[in-house]
C-alpha cells in the first residue's frame, strides 16, 4: 500500500519555475487522497489562475507520482476554490521566501 508520506516526498520533487520553493511547502496541494489499487487523486491549485506554468507544475506532479513504486493510476485536479494565499505557505516556505 502507498502511503501519504511518500505522495508528499514525491510531490515535494516539483518546483514553481518562478518561486524556489516546493509546491508542497507552499501550499498548493489542498488533498491527497489514496483509492484501493494505489490509486492516488490530488486537488491542488496554482498561485495565479494565469500561472505561466500552469501545464507544467500538474503533469510534474502526475509524473512524479506515478514514479512512486505500486502506484497504479494518478489524477491531478486543478482549483481555484478557495483561491492561492501565502497563508497557505508552510514556515519554511515563509522563511525561505522572507514571509516570516
Amino acid at each position: 500500500m502507498v502511503q501519504k508520506e511518500q505522495v508528499i516526498e514525491a510531490i515535494k520533487q516539483v518546483y514553481d519555475p518562478e518561486i524556489p520553493v516546493d509546491i508542497y511547502e507552499l501550499g498548493l496541494i489542498y488533498d491527497i487522497t489514496i483509492l484501493p489499487l494505489n490509486n492516488i487523486e490530488v486537488l491542488m491549485t496554482l498561485t495565479s489562475p494565469n500561472c505561466p506554468a500552469a501545464d507544467i507544475i500538474p503533469s510534474q506532479v502526475e509524473e512524479k507520482i506515478k514514479a512512486i513504486e505500486g502506484v497504479h493510476e494518478v489524477k491531478v485536479h486543478l482549483t481555484f476554490e478557495p483561491p492561492y494565499t501565502t497563508d497557505r505557505m508552510s514556515e519554511v516556505a515563509k522563511l525561505e521566501l522572507g514571509f516570516a
